[in-house]
């Protein structure tokens, strides 16, 4: 049956998880857009229910997606475009949407093999930079990303568009500063934290061993908490105006020359 109101209450439900608080009382997540709802899947999420406007199915990746979403159990609701106008984030309209069960993020469920690279992003406040560092850390072979006092909400629809949904991929974990340095400290990774008044320059750091490299927050950088005698603080050279480079390009100069020496080194 074809849902054309707009007072429908699963689409009532469904608009109000663009609100955290709401994200929180339902423990259920909103995801728009066909990669990310693929990639979603392939995480392991639990959809529940996916809402369709087929005369907005114009993805060539649509119908094989939707084959796969019925495949995995997801209740299928039909609505008008009006209707999917107010469900969907942004301008991107695909016309797939679905809500998912809110994924555990547990740091005590992130599991290292090998030779780990360990994000960490602390105090990180927008939903977009925290998509953005996601999303190089996948493309860079990051093993996983610890978020440390975060100042946002994992899944807010922001940070899922931004990540291409390599959020639900990559092993990801919440958990306090003081967890997280325990936590990174009892796996004996080295531990590189970028700071701006650094002494050692981020080409002289070796990430070829068991490693974590921790980004802080524009505004205010990490804290205090990562400047122990054995964290080594490096820095990004600053030739301009500006004292610092937006997070995300931070993480991406960063994971590179890891993964350059890593490639190199094998």
């Amino acid at each position: 049956m074809l849902i054309t109101s707009l007072q429908n209450p699963r689409v009532k439900a469904a608009a109000r998880l663009r609100d955290r608080r709401h994200r929180q009382l339902q423990g259920r997540i909103l995801i728009d857009g066909n990669r990310e709802i693929l990639r979603g899947l392939q995480g392991g999420l639990r959809l529940i229910e996916v809402f369709v406007c087929k005369e907005l199915c114009r993805d060539p990746l649509g119908g094989p997606l939707l084959d796969r979403i019925v495949q995995a159990g997801a209740e299928i609701l039909e609505v008008a475009p009006p209707v999917f106008e107010k469900l969907a984030f942004g301008r991107r309209a695909e016309g797939l949407l679905a809500v998912a069960e809110t994924p555990l993020a547990r740091l005590a469920e992130l599991v290292l093999r090998g030779d780990p690279l360990v994000a960490v992003l602390e105090r990180v406040e927008k939903p977009g930079n925290l998509g953005a560092v996601l999303r190089t850390a996948d493309a860079a072979g990051v093993s996983a990303m610890i978020v440390a006092d975060a100042r946002t909400d994992l899944y807010n629809p922001n940070a899922i568009r931004a990540s291409l949904g390599t959020i639900f991929t990559l092993p990801l974990a919440q958990a306090t500063t003081e967890e997280t340095l325990s936590w990174l400290r009892s796996r004996r990774l080295t531990i590189f934290a970028a700071r701006v008044d650094a002494a050692m320059p981020y080409t002289e750091a070796d990430f070829r061993g068991p490693a974590a490299i921790v980004l802080g927050s524009e505004a205010q950088g990490l804290t205090s908490a990562w400047s122990g005698s054995d964290i080594r603080a490096i820095s990004l050279s600053m030739r301009g105006a500006a004292d610092s480079l937006n997070v995300s390009a931070t993480a991406a100069v960063l994971f590179y020359e890891a993964l350059r020496q890593r490639g190199s080194s094998r």
